[in-house]
């Protein structure tokens, strides 16, 4: 049985299952498109050219115009959609594909996050499971049964992702108001790590509490908030600061709240929706210690909605969401060029030569595979360098054209992961904070002393763990700087036209793609 799925809004993305495996995942944005790009027509017929055969599922997921008011995207309702909320919004029929007799299915938007979280989880007999959904407008709790219904809605706080993003707006000058920014999460997210989540400003705890109270984020009423400090007081002021810490802990601590009044304790806890891309929060659900495990996909935010629906409808057909999965499920890079000769200089790949260009201060643009699904670089679409210096930390933010507040993550062998961090579990997907034990790691550690680290095992990503292993031979650790290959403002990089492009751009002298590797004469 084959499913295809569509996510229609912003993230827009096809996700194809067959068999109960993930055959592919492809965001509108990957391929240097605009990031949160709604559903393309290239992105429909990149998945009809790899799949070489119709479906027997044809699945698109609910949304909701007043959602995504003001902006291009396709909303779906009607006979065509099951909107964007409902545990039990479903719509089945007979229909056709492209000739061929087909089964139509949409499910709402909210169970393409239950039903994602679950179906990537680790398969396991589960009498209740909880699903957490936290993203830009639903902030819920779901008891899901072991035949994979849910049995329980507990709302706890609506639009808690664009409670966080909001606060950067009102600080931002340059925000006047309107749609919430899709990346001021994420900028928020990297400035709470300079402020004290246990200040007792008045004023900021003020605004906290308003943010919370609100009953509606869409638009930013930034207006309300000009009596407060915080109006336009710029994102990098130690009062920004400060009030993306206490958010960050009373957001939090409203959830969490929430989760030990209402659910059983010792069930595993699975988490979809913006907020999962949070390493702080994720780190907190991990302490908190009232579930058995927690798991949260590298695609947990929009970008892995059409895959929850696809998920959603394959459960529908069979009984069982649970599929089968690797994270690098994108495309494979193309070579629509060659670089010029006469100004890349190529050489087969030696692992140990270029660990000592790299622990040289070279950056090195590296190509491997497919693409990885999600938002994170995990090693496949990466810019690598070296992570002892503080200045190449401000150089690769640099080359990548962001505020300089952002942090630069690292990828580690698992092998190296107790000496360099205080906690050694495993991460391949990059998405917990953790404590940073060596002190020569500066490029990586962040201003709080944590890291967001991918964890890289031979099985798991064996071209980048080779790499890795060069590199510890010849440092003593297998850590580097990892940080996404894209240009600003897009999605990764996948074909060689773009690839020099951006190296030719950047002043990077260095890449590699699979075996071949490209220095600039």
């Amino acid at each position: 049985m084959l499913v295809i799925a569509f996510k229609p809004g912003h993230d827009g993305a096809v996700a194809a299952v067959g068999d109960g495996r993930l055959v592919m995942s492809l965001e509108s944005e990957k391929d240097s498109f605009a990031r949160f790009s709604t559903l393309t027509p290239v992105t429909l017929l990149e998945l009809a050219d790899h799949l070489g055969e119709l479906p027997d599922v044809v699945a698109i997921g609910g949304w909701n115009s007043k959602v995504d008011a003001g902006r291009s995207a396709l909303h779906v309702r009607g006979s065509f959609g099951a909107g964007y909320f409902g545990t039990d919004a479903v719509v089945a029929r007979d229909s056709s594909f492209f000739g061929k007799p087909v089964r139509y299915f949409s499910s709402s938007h909210e169970r393409s996050h239950i039903y994602g979280a679950i179906g990537m989880a680790p398969r396991g007999e589960h009498p209740l499971q909880a699903v957490l959904v936290w993203e830009g407008i639903t902030g819920s709790f779901y008891l899901v049964d072991d035949r994979h219904r849910v049995v329980r809605t507990v709302p706890v706080l609506a639009q808690p992702g664009a409670r966080f993003a909001a606060l950067f707006g009102i600080c931002d000058p340059t925000f006047t108001g309107g749609f919430v920014r899709l990346n001021d999460s994420g900028k928020l997210m990297a400035l709470a790590a300079f402020g004290d989540p246990g200040s007792d400003d008045p004023e900021v705890a003020q605004v906290v509490e308003r943010l919370l109270k609100l009953d509606n984020l869409f638009p930013v009423p930034k207006a309300e908030f000009r009596d407060s400090p915080l109006y336009d007081c710029g994102v990098e002021s130690e009062l920004a600061k400060t009030a993306a810490a206490v958010l960050t802990d009373r957001l939090f601590r409203v959830f969490a709240d929430a989760a030990v009044k209402h659910l059983p304790e010792g069930i595993p806890l699975r988490i979809s929706g913006g907020c999962g891309l949070n390493c702080d929060w994720n780190a907190a659900w991990r302490a908190l210690g009232h579930f058995s495990e927690v798991f949260v996909p590298p695609c947990t935010n929009d970008s892995g909605s059409a895959l929850g629906t696809a998920i959603d409808a394959y459960a529908a057909a069979t009984g069982d969401p649970y599929i089968d999965w690797d994270v690098y499920g994108g495309l494979e890079f193309v070579r629509d060029t060659a670089p010029d000769p006469a100004r890349w200089r190529h050489r087969p790949l030696d692992e140990d030569a270029l660990a000592a260009e790299i622990a040289r201060g070279t950056v090195v643009a590296w190509v491997q595979g497919r693409w990885e699904i999600g938002p994170r670089a995990l090693g496949n679409r990466s810019l690598l360098a070296e992570p002892f210096r503080r200045e190449t930390h401000d150089l690769l933010n640099d080359i990548k054209q962001r505020e300089p507040y952002r942090p630069i993550a690292p990828c580690a062998r698992v092998e190296d992961l107790g000496d360099a961090f205080q906690e050694d579990f495993e991460d391949p997907h990059m998405l917990y904070f953790r404590r940073v034990r060596d002190r020569r790691l500066k490029a990586v550690t962040h201003v709080d002393g944590s890291a967001r680290v991918q964890t890289v095992s031979a099985q798991g990503n064996p071209a980048q763990h080779a790499l890795l292993s060069a590199f510890a031979r010849r440092t003593g650790t297998g850590v580097l700087c990892n940080t996404s290959l894209n240009f600003n403002g897009h999605g990764f990089i996948n074909r060689m036209s773009h690839l020099v492009e951006y190296c030719e751009s950047r002043g990077i002298t260095h890449m590699v793609v699979g075996r071949d590797w490209y220095a600039a004469t």
